[in-house]
């Protein structure tokens, strides 16, 4: 899943790799699927598309952007990006298969769900993109403590749990259920805690573990759950996630544990993260 360390990876190497590229040919829907989102109909993306040049990419939390001219090419978080080189033999299944006139592709795929928009700037309405966009990234200086706490402060949240706070409905966005383990695990909270029982101590921690797990998983090139544009895992090691369940904790000894929570998967450790 595309969350903010992956956007923004995967963004810089679009830019490194990509840009200046001319696009030849646009396949959509190639292999349908029922939770493949566009904007408008598949079948115009290449009428759309087609001799656009890649100028920039850009992430806005889970989001990856691509400009060409007045035209913006959106993936959503539950997209697979890769590019292949001329001569690379290419999947046979994919949602989205862009050839360039060096005969390189671009080619987007959907496991469980994702969405492809493709739109002219200014016309897409998609309210998580707007946030996205219009709120602080949570690796920016306005992000500070205070801009943090007034998100968790909220009166209405206070017998949420941690977990329903930070990753939920993109208060903090592209901050999704995959990286919010770690920051946990690196906060000790358990994601089952209410946020009515955290300490001023461990609000200020939780802060501190946002910005320096989301530093380390930026630097080292996403997460070793995710591929790359080139589809290559990420650098970061993951602490909790289904790479690492059942297995003893590093600090403690004790086994990592994998729950069904809120839709989804949480993983913590007893020994470690209070609850």
């Amino acid at each position: 899943m595309i969350e903010i360390p992956e956007a923004i990876t995967l963004s810089c190497q679009i830019n490194e790799t990509l840009r200046g590229k001319k696009i030849n040919d646009v396949i959509t829907n190639q292999s349908p699927h029922k939770f493949a989102w566009y904007y408008g109909e598949p079948s115009e993306y290449n009428s759309k598309l087609n001799g656009k040049i890649i100028e920039k990419a850009y992430s806005y939390g889970g989001f990856v952007e691509i400009s060409l001219g007045d035209i913006r090419l959106l993936l959503g978080d539950g997209v697979n990006l890769r590019y292949f080189d001329k001569g690379q033999k290419l999947p046979q299944k994919h949602q989205l298969l862009i050839q360039f006139d060096d005969y390189s592709s671009l080619v987007a795929s959907i496991q469980m769900y994702g969405g492809i928009w493709c739109f002219k700037d200014g016309e897409f309405d998609n309210i998580y993109y707007k946030l996205a966009k219009e709120k602080p990234s949570s690796l920016s200086e306005e992000f500070d403590f205070k801009y943090y706490k007034k998100i968790i402060s909220d009166e209405s949240l206070q017998k949420k749990s941690i977990k329903f706070v930070l990753a939920t409905e993109q208060r903090i966005p592209g901050l999704g259920n995959g990286i919010l383990q770690d920051i946990l695990f690196n906060a000790k909270i358990h994601p089952k805690r209410k946020r009515s029982t955290l300490s001023d101590e461990e609000i200020e921690g939780l802060y501190y573990s946002i910005k320096s797990t989301l530093d380390e998983m930026v630097a080292k090139g996403g997460r070793d759950t995710e591929k790359d544009l080139f589809g290559c895992s990420g650098g970061y090691t993951t602490k909790l996630s289904k790479k690492t369940v059942k297995e003893p904790c590093k600090i403690c000894g004790n086994n990592i544990i994998k729950e069904a929570y809120l839709g989804g998967s949480i993983y913590y450790c007893k020994g470690c993260q209070y609850y």
